[in-house]
């Protein structure tokens, strides 16, 4: 039987697939409101003022949620939204189509090491949201660490909500992976097994 949305496994994805986002993204938003009152603390920690004017990546950013997130907390920001999925980064654009030249989006893999080229920066802000669990590769995960540390302004801040498995470390591990990555301070917001907020400033 031929794997469709509706019967594929948990953690087979296929990004690729206009029908199969179309699919998840309908899924995902049933768990809009508990994300957005997450995203919403974890933007609390920026350590910037609302009328900043910053520049932000949103690594992995989808269908755009939390750059939505972003451009409403700070309503003078620019946002890079990267993604390796066209049909995610079609859906975004629809999604942010009124927030018109204050985001820009990007096609790229976190597991190519030209990602990070592709974004442009450096940032003052990158953050995330149930992303980069998804590379599964310690050392891919790592790499991205390193790749999001490079784009930053010296000082930048990097906001991480996602799932930290004990099966890829926890999150005390990836404490340890953030500050290998070239960040100077990092910290654990919230955490609710497996789910945590990390913030690490470079």
């Amino acid at each position: 039987m031929a794997a469709t949305p509706e019967n594929r496994s948990i953690g087979e994805h296929d990004w690729h697939s206009t029908d199969y986002v179309d699919w998840w993204i309908t899924r995902d938003q049933s768990r809009d409101a508990e994300r957005r009152e997450r995203l919403t603390a974890m933007l609390a920690h920026a350590g910037v003022t609302p009328e900043a004017e910053l520049t932000v990546l949103d690594v992995g950013g989808g269908y755009g949620v939390v750059s939505e997130e972003v451009l409403a907390a700070f309503p003078r920001a620019r946002i890079a939204l990267q993604d390796y999925s066209e049909p995610m980064l079609a859906a975004a654009r629809e999604r942010l189509s009124g927030f018109g030249e204050r985001v820009d989006y990007v096609l790229a893999d976190l597991t190519d090491r030209g990602w990070t080229r592709r974004v442009g920066g450096p940032f003052d802000l990158a953050v995330s949201a149930i992303v980069i669990h998804n590379l599964r590769e310690l050392d891919l995960i790592a790499e991205a660490y390193r790749g999001i540390a490079a784009v930053l302004k010296p000082g930048g801040t990097f906001l991480d909500y996602d799932l930290f498995f004990d099966a890829i470390g926890g999150v005390d591990h990836h404490i340890a992976l953030l500050r290998d990555a070239g960040f100077a301070q990092v910290d654990c917001l919230w955490h609710q097994p497996p789910l945590a907020t990390l913030k690490a400033v470079k």
